[in-house]
């Protein structure tokens, strides 16, 4: 069976091939075979040593599955040629022997060809006959080249990886710091996270490019609680970011709060436009509060534990890894797999913040389309009133809550301060007092 490096034998100059981790270490060793999800180099001494597909680093997995692919296509192609000469031969066996007994009887009697050969027409038609058949069965296609011989087409994904189903109490744990303004629950498929969609820290200070929106409660519970697979399996196309998803969740924090696209729907990074207040978060059209970029400070309450969870079923950690060493190279999903070879993402001050790309199989809902498409199932916000517009110039310098369920929001045009008081009560009416720059007020009520 073909394989590169051979089997080692001590020689000068020996070249081993270098083999780059996403941890940055290298490995020595030339491929020689892959079963699983692993390949196995030969190394120095004939030592052969298994490495999983998935620590290697993005181009090295390309290399490894190439090399699969190669010594699957060698294996074939010397199985089907072997097949191919051995019916080759065959089919010009009685050719061979006819014309060997002709030539054996002409050396040893030529008469006897003259008389009873080329003189006889009995004899004549015979050996015409034998010669005919002889010929047609060399001149034919071999019956087993086309019925017998299998057809191998190379498989480019070859390695099928089975990850562990996440525990739910490992999961819960990680929620457990921001209870009871978030509930958690859980069955066979999915952990299910249940908030009002307001954090327990602020909100809206530093957005200085803003859609005139304001944070309200959320009915995130119940069949519209966010949920999270426990069973997640990797895709054999991670989903970019940069021309997905931006609609709809990608990841929920650990305070019940969802994380969208680091990128708007209008494929801008809203962290650098401006849009996103102080904790990384904003309003939609819908008043629900979403963060754009990832919730760093949840660390402080949740230490090494993860500060969300994708909705691909992998948790996202924050500037540390799990077991508290700096956080090693990212892959392009803006993740890798951890010492325990388990994958995660994490968050980071740079773009794309927490997901550059879904590595795990997610299904998208059939009635959207990329760029704009989402993930399902997914938790959806319930507005109030009809979607604002952007308010050019203004800044927002101040969040407070004003008694058990209202806001006053102060905004800056200029030297100038506008505000948006607003609140609901147990009937869910909301009541919203709109003060311009110039001191007008404005008065509208929506019931939920």
């Amino acid at each position: 069976m073909a394989h590169s490096g051979g089997h080692y034998h001590k020689e000068e100059g020996k070249v081993l091939n270098s083999w780059r981790l996403k941890s940055g270490e290298i490995v020595n060793g030339n491929f020689s075979f892959a079963k699983d999800d692993r390949i196995f180099l030969e190394q120095e001494g004939g030592l052969i040593k298994p490495i999983y597909i998935n620590d290697l680093s993005i181009q090295d997995q390309k290399l490894a599955k190439f090399k699969i692919v190669k010594l699957l296509q060698i294996n074939d192609a010397y199985f089907n040629n072997d097949k191919d000469t051995n019916n080759h031969t065959l089919k010009y066996l009685p050719l061979f022997i006819f014309s060997l007994l002709l030539w054996i009887v002409y050396s040893f009697n030529k008469e006897l060809i003259r008389v009873y050969i080329f003189n006889s027409r009995l004899g004549f038609t015979a050996m015409s006959l034998l010669f005919i058949f002889s010929i047609l069965m060399a001149c034919s296609k071999s019956a087993t080249t086309n019925s017998d011989t299998p057809i191998v087409t190379p498989i480019v994904n070859l390695i099928t990886v089975t990850i562990p189903k996440t525990n739910f109490t490992f999961i819960d744990s990680a929620f457990t710091a921001f209870k009871p303004s978030i509930s958690t629950s859980w069955d066979d498929t999915y952990f299910y996270i249940a908030s009002t969609g307001i954090p327990s820290h602020n909100m809206m200070i530093g957005i200085t490019n803003w859609q005139q929106q304001v944070p309200i409660t959320q009915p995130y519970n119940g069949t519209n609680s966010w949920s999270i697979p426990l069973q997640p399996a990797y895709a054999t196309i991670p989903l970019s970011t940069k021309t997905n998803l931006m609609k709809g969740a990608v990841a929920v924090a650990v305070n019940g709060i969802p994380i969208f696209n680091a990128l708007n729907n209008r494929g801008e990074d809203s962290y650098k436009i401006g849009e996103l207040d102080n904790w990384g978060g904003h309003c939609g059209k819908g008043d629900d509060y979403h963060y754009h970029a990832a919730p760093m400070h949840l660390s402080t309450l949740n230490g090494l534990k993860p500060i969300a969870f994708a909705v691909d079923g992998f948790p996202v950690y924050g500037l540390k890894e799990p077991d508290g060493a700096s956080m090693i190279a990212l892959d392009t999903c803006h993740g890798h797999n951890g010492t325990n070879g388990a994958y995660h993402y994490h968050g980071t001050t740079d773009y794309p913040y927490v997901i550059g790309a879904l590595k795990g199989k997610v299904t998208l809902d059939p009635n959207t389309t990329a760029p704009e498409n989402q993930v399902i199932p997914q938790a959806f916000s319930k507005p109030v009133r009809p979607a604002t517009t952007p308010l050019n110039g203004a800044a927002i310098t101040d969040f407070v809550a004003v008694g058990t369920n209202g806001y006053l929001l102060t905004y800056k045009r200029g030297t100038k301060n506008g505000y948006v008081k607003y609140s609901w009560d147990a009937n869910n009416k909301y009541t919203f007092i709109l003060t311009d720059t110039s001191g007008n007020s404005v008065t509208n009520t929506y019931q939920r």
